[in-house]
């Protein structure tokens, strides 16, 4: 049994809905899942997981949320070489360039996407749910 991490910032509530749907289709897929709040998850737990779902909404100037979950992510960095992730996350505006550019900086370090990264525009639709659901299914196998 895989052990899944999903790590995620939310301040409106969308990217938390989208980490539950994260964390349930991994769970389906029989994989042993922890959800962490990104205050409560350090690059010292990366290691203690097969696999980790990180999820942030855009922020700002389509940027990952600077004061809290940037921070723990650029520590946690460090470890994900090598290391099969999944990247999730909702916005409000713009076109997506803060995912391309968060997934430019994961493969950079080394990480392995392990599933197309999920965004919703707003709260997660049904599509956006579901698709989370299979990002989880991928971090489980």
């Amino acid at each position: 049994m895989s052990k899944v991490a999903v790590v995620y910032w939310s301040g409106s509530g969308n990217t938390e809905a989208m980490a539950n749907a994260v964390a349930e289709g991994a769970k389906a897929a029989g994989a042993e899942v922890s959800v962490f709040e990104v205050s409560d998850f350090s690059a010292a737990k990366v290691e203690e997981f097969d696999t980790i779902a990180f999820g942030c909404p855009a922020m700002g100037d389509e940027v990952l949320e600077e004061e809290v979950f940037q921070p723990v992510f650029d520590e946690c960095k460090e470890n994900l070489n090598g290391k099969k992730i999944g990247l999730f996350g909702s916005y409000g505006w713009g076109d997506g360039e803060w995912m391309r550019n968060w997934e430019e900086d994961c493969k950079s370090a080394g990480a392995v996407l392990a599933h197309d990264s999920v965004i919703a525009n707003d709260a997660p639709d049904d599509e956006a749910a579901a698709a989370c659901k299979e990002l989880g299914s991928s971090l489980a196998q």
